[in-house]
């Protein structure tokens, strides 16, 4: 898989006081409109840009030819008709993101570790550079459900909760990164360390442990690996849909939809 550049968008973004952005078109490439991008309510929620929003955005679309942004969004790369899990790490997600998640799957592999947990270590992060980074475990959890099987799901679940909670047994010490990231004295949420103290007692217990141990905190910048590498386990243990993500009718395809248009205002 090659790192994808993000195509040069036939218009100018302008950001509404914080609020959003207009697409202004330069040319009729598209549809020849303003376009206004109304930023999700998670996105803001808590912040400045939240109060009095949409009054911001409404008065935008109070010039002629303008309408809210809905289908693509000519700043992202166009997707498949039947978009496949690779198309997602290649057309959606930022390669940040992607080299993170793939460099753990190579680390489970050169392990030896179980088809399951490597394809586990792939997926992990998956919510993080396609919806959102809170309680990015359940998301991605639920966003895979459909695709492989139960014990994948529940391991990038629970890794949400484990990766806080140091298990010396196996070599598992808590992130000093974590310490950068949010203070020496944070706390999890309760709710966290009941999830923590429920994982440890289950059967799948190493299963999500061993994501933690492969979730590499000290990322390598030059570190170069792609997605083919593993598509013989993508191929044996994810159930990709014929009709493709997002379009197979699956408790979870708006999910996925949503990665594919993740502008459109409803």
């Amino acid at each position: 898989m090659t790192v994808h550049e993000e195509p040069e968008a036939p218009g100018a973004f302008r950001a509404i006081d914080g609020m959003g952005w207009v697409r202004e078109p330069l040319d009729d490439a598209v549809t020849g409109r303003r376009q206004v991008i109304a930023p999700p309510a998670a996105a803001t929620l808590g912040t400045p840009a939240h109060r009095d929003a949409k009054a911001a955005q409404r008065a935008e679309m109070d010039t002629p030819g303008t309408v809210y942004m809905m289908g693509d969004n000519p700043a992202l790369p166009k997707m498949p008709e039947r978009p496949t899990l690779e198309d997602f790490y290649r057309l959606r997600f930022d390669d940040f993101s992607v080299s993170h998640m793939l460099q753990s799957a190579r680390l489970a592999r050169q392990k030896g570790l179980d088809e399951k947990v490597v394809l586990a270590c792939l997926l992990h992060d998956i919510a993080v550079p396609g919806l959102l980074r809170s309680d990015h475990g359940y998301w991605g959890a639920q966003l895979v459900a459909p695709y492989v099987d139960e014990e994948v799901a529940w391991a990038i679940e629970k890794h949400e909760a484990l990766r806080y909670f140091a298990d010396e047994s196996v070599g598992y010490s808590y992130p000093k990164e974590y310490i950068a990231f949010f203070g020496e004295d944070y706390d999890p949420p309760e709710y966290i360390h009941r999830e923590h103290e429920s994982a440890r007692k289950h059967r799948w217990y190493m299963t999500s442990r061993l994501i933690t141990l492969n979730d590499m905190y000290s990322f390598d910048p030059d570190a170069r690996v792609d997605f083919e590498e593993f598509g013989d386990i993508v191929g044996r243990h994810f159930r990709q849909p014929a009709e493709g993500l997002g379009f197979d009718g699956s408790p979870v395809a708006h999910m996925w939809r949503t990665m594919i248009w993740p502008n459109n205002f409803l």
